[in-house]
């Protein structure tokens, strides 16, 4: 499954008192690189706004493997494993180096202007292919 790969350094603010990045941070960083993936096919998330779709978080699924810390330069990695109906699934990974420090699963809900379940606009989807070719 092909993967989208961006840096971020962990600044002192994503950070407690013993410089490790803060559980609830993980989180941002899955929509950190979830938003770069999207913006990378052409497809940013404020252009979904403007046809009049949003995609909320319906579940999310995190495991902690070890922990990052201040000034470490991470890799955000982010696929999607599944695209259909109304439902989007991106995995995403947070490692330094090789080590994986967290890994997990964001489950998006395709919703419309009026906050109505609705599927995938056509659009999104066509950009999504271009993740699965090689």
């Amino acid at each position: 499954m092909p993967y989208f790969d961006c840096s971020y350094r962990v600044p002192y603010a994503d950070t407690d008192q013993m410089q490790v990045v803060y559980y609830a941070n993980y989180l941002e960083y899955f929509e950190r690189s979830r938003t770069e993936m999207l913006r990378s096919i052409g497809f940013p998330y404020s252009e979904m706004e403007k046809m009049g779709f949003f995609l909320p978080v319906r579940e999310a699924n995190v495991t902690y493997h070890s922990s990052a810390c201040y000034d470490d330069l991470l890799t955000l990695r982010s696929y999607v494993s599944e695209a259909r109906g109304a439902r989007l699934v991106i995995v995403s990974e947070v490692l330094r180096g090789d080590e994986l420090l967290v890994s997990g699963s964001v489950t998006l809900c395709c919703i419309n202007s009026e906050h109505k379940v609705t599927r995938l606009p056509a659009k999104l989807l066509e950009a999504v292919k271009l993740l699965s070719k090689d």
